[in-house]
Protein backbone atom coordinates (compact mmCIF):
# COMPACT_ATOMS: atom_id res chain seq x y z
CA UNK A 1 0.00 0.00 0.00
CA UNK A 2 1.35 3.33 -0.96
CA UNK A 3 0.56 6.00 1.66
CA UNK A 4 1.25 9.80 1.60
CA UNK A 5 1.87 12.40 3.69
CA UNK A 6 0.74 16.14 3.83
CA UNK A 7 1.54 18.83 6.41
CA UNK A 8 -2.54 20.32 7.76
CA UNK A 9 -3.37 23.83 8.21
CA UNK A 10 -5.83 25.67 10.64
CA UNK A 11 -7.95 24.39 7.16
CA UNK A 12 -7.93 20.51 8.04
CA UNK A 13 -8.74 21.13 11.85
CA UNK A 14 -12.14 19.74 11.02
CA UNK A 15 -10.37 16.42 9.64
CA UNK A 16 -8.29 16.35 13.15
CA UNK A 17 -11.35 16.29 15.03
CA UNK A 18 -12.82 13.87 12.79
CA UNK A 19 -10.27 11.63 13.40
CA UNK A 20 -9.86 12.13 16.98
CA UNK A 21 -13.55 11.06 17.13
CA UNK A 22 -12.74 7.96 15.45
CA UNK A 23 -9.81 7.13 17.28
CA UNK A 24 -9.60 7.37 20.43
CA UNK A 25 -12.14 5.57 21.85
CA UNK A 26 -10.96 2.49 19.95
CA UNK A 27 -7.64 3.68 21.40
CA UNK A 28 -8.74 4.46 24.94
CA UNK A 29 -11.89 3.01 26.00
CA UNK A 30 -10.75 -0.36 27.34
CA UNK A 31 -8.18 1.95 29.91
CA UNK A 32 -10.09 5.50 30.78
CA UNK A 33 -13.74 6.10 31.53
CA UNK A 34 -15.68 8.05 28.78
CA UNK A 35 -16.29 10.93 30.90
CA UNK A 36 -11.89 11.26 30.69
CA UNK A 37 -11.72 10.55 27.09
CA UNK A 38 -14.91 13.23 26.78
CA UNK A 39 -13.26 15.89 28.77
CA UNK A 40 -9.44 14.99 27.60
CA UNK A 41 -10.80 15.52 23.63
CA UNK A 42 -12.41 18.49 24.66
CA UNK A 43 -9.57 20.19 26.24
CA UNK A 44 -6.91 19.05 23.62
CA UNK A 45 -8.70 19.25 20.22
CA UNK A 46 -10.81 22.09 20.47
CA UNK A 47 -9.97 24.47 17.83
CA UNK A 48 -8.84 27.03 19.29
CA UNK A 49 -6.29 25.11 20.91
CA UNK A 50 -5.44 23.52 17.39
CA UNK A 51 -5.28 26.60 15.96
CA UNK A 52 -2.65 27.73 18.90
CA UNK A 53 -0.59 24.37 18.53
CA UNK A 54 -0.98 25.12 14.18
CA UNK A 55 0.45 28.52 14.38
CA UNK A 56 3.12 28.22 16.48
CA UNK A 57 6.38 25.27 16.37
CA UNK A 58 4.26 22.38 16.31
CA UNK A 59 3.88 20.93 13.26
CA UNK A 60 1.25 18.35 12.28
CA UNK A 61 1.64 15.81 9.42
CA UNK A 62 -1.72 13.89 7.91
CA UNK A 63 -1.41 10.47 6.64
CA UNK A 64 -3.95 9.60 3.16
CA UNK A 65 -4.83 6.23 1.61
CA UNK A 66 -5.40 7.57 -1.29
CA UNK A 67 -8.36 10.22 -0.92
CA UNK A 68 -9.28 8.87 2.54
CA UNK A 69 -7.13 10.69 5.61
CA UNK A 70 -6.53 7.87 8.22
CA UNK A 71 -4.24 9.29 10.77
CA UNK A 72 -2.22 12.13 11.72
CA UNK A 73 1.00 12.91 14.05
CA UNK A 74 2.13 15.98 15.65
CA UNK A 75 5.37 17.10 17.15
CA UNK A 76 7.33 20.09 18.39
CA UNK A 77 10.69 21.41 19.36
CA UNK A 78 11.22 20.74 23.40
CA UNK A 79 13.33 23.48 25.34
CA UNK A 80 16.14 21.41 25.58
CA UNK A 81 18.50 21.44 22.03
CA UNK A 82 18.12 18.66 19.99
CA UNK A 83 15.10 17.34 21.62
CA UNK A 84 11.82 17.12 19.41
CA UNK A 85 8.61 15.64 21.11
CA UNK A 86 6.01 13.81 19.46
CA UNK A 87 3.00 14.92 20.69
CA UNK A 88 0.80 12.80 18.89
CA UNK A 89 0.62 10.18 16.96
CA UNK A 90 -2.67 8.26 15.97
CA UNK A 91 -3.97 5.91 13.00
CA UNK A 92 -7.84 4.48 12.09
CA UNK A 93 -8.02 1.03 13.43
CA UNK A 94 -8.48 -0.19 10.16
CA UNK A 95 -5.28 0.77 9.31
CA UNK A 96 -3.10 -0.08 12.71
CA UNK A 97 -0.85 -2.81 12.30
CA UNK A 98 -0.02 -2.59 8.67
CA UNK A 99 2.59 -0.68 8.32
CA UNK A 100 0.70 2.98 7.89
CA UNK A 101 2.24 3.65 11.23
CA UNK A 102 5.99 2.78 11.16
CA UNK A 103 5.37 5.05 7.74
CA UNK A 104 4.13 8.03 9.58
CA UNK A 105 6.23 7.77 12.54
CA UNK A 106 9.53 7.25 10.18
CA UNK A 107 8.48 10.95 8.68
CA UNK A 108 8.42 12.27 11.58
CA UNK A 109 11.75 10.93 13.09
CA UNK A 110 13.35 11.58 8.91
CA UNK A 111 11.85 15.10 9.16
CA UNK A 112 13.38 16.11 12.59
CA UNK A 113 16.43 14.60 11.99
CA UNK A 114 17.10 17.06 9.24
CA UNK A 115 16.84 20.05 11.87
CA UNK A 116 19.74 18.32 14.14
CA UNK A 117 17.55 16.57 16.62
CA UNK A 118 19.16 14.05 18.09
CA UNK A 119 16.58 12.76 20.18
CA UNK A 120 12.57 12.14 19.85
CA UNK A 121 10.46 12.24 23.06
CA UNK A 122 6.73 10.47 23.17
CA UNK A 123 4.61 10.12 26.65
CA UNK A 124 2.58 7.13 26.40
CA UNK A 125 -0.27 6.06 28.84
CA UNK A 126 0.97 3.32 30.70
CA UNK A 127 -1.84 0.66 29.51
CA UNK A 128 -1.69 1.61 25.77
CA UNK A 129 -0.72 -0.91 23.92
CA UNK A 130 0.91 1.50 21.54
CA UNK A 131 3.93 1.31 24.36
CA UNK A 132 4.86 -2.02 22.30
CA UNK A 133 4.81 -0.45 19.11
CA UNK A 134 7.16 2.38 20.46
CA UNK A 135 9.45 -0.46 22.40
CA UNK A 136 9.72 -2.03 18.42
CA UNK A 137 10.65 1.20 16.77
CA UNK A 138 13.31 2.13 19.61
CA UNK A 139 12.04 4.12 22.19
CA UNK A 140 12.55 3.48 25.56
CA UNK A 141 10.89 4.08 28.41
CA UNK A 142 12.77 7.18 30.10
CA UNK A 143 10.84 8.17 33.16
CA UNK A 144 7.24 7.62 34.59
CA UNK A 145 4.93 11.02 34.65
CA UNK A 146 1.67 11.64 36.80
CA UNK A 147 0.06 14.26 35.18
CA UNK A 148 -2.69 16.38 36.62
CA UNK A 149 -5.08 17.52 33.61
CA UNK A 150 -7.82 18.93 35.70
CA UNK A 151 -11.43 17.97 36.65
CA UNK A 152 -9.82 15.59 38.83
CA UNK A 153 -8.26 13.53 35.59
CA UNK A 154 -4.65 12.27 35.45
CA UNK A 155 -2.62 11.45 33.10
CA UNK A 156 -0.29 8.00 34.02
CA UNK A 157 2.13 7.75 31.11
CA UNK A 158 5.67 6.51 30.56
CA UNK A 159 7.78 9.23 29.12
CA UNK A 160 9.70 7.16 26.32
CA UNK A 161 13.10 8.76 24.13
CA UNK A 162 14.64 7.51 21.10
CA UNK A 163 18.28 8.42 20.34
CA UNK A 164 18.08 9.28 16.26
Amino acid sequence: MMYQITHATTQEIPIIQELTNQIWPATYLSILPQAQLDYMIALMYNTEELTRQLTSDHTFLLIWDGERTIGFAGYSPKEEPGVYKLNKIYLHPDYQGKGAGKFLLNTVIDTVKATGAHILELNVNKYNKARYFYEKTGFEVYEEKDIDIGNGYWMNDFVMRKVL
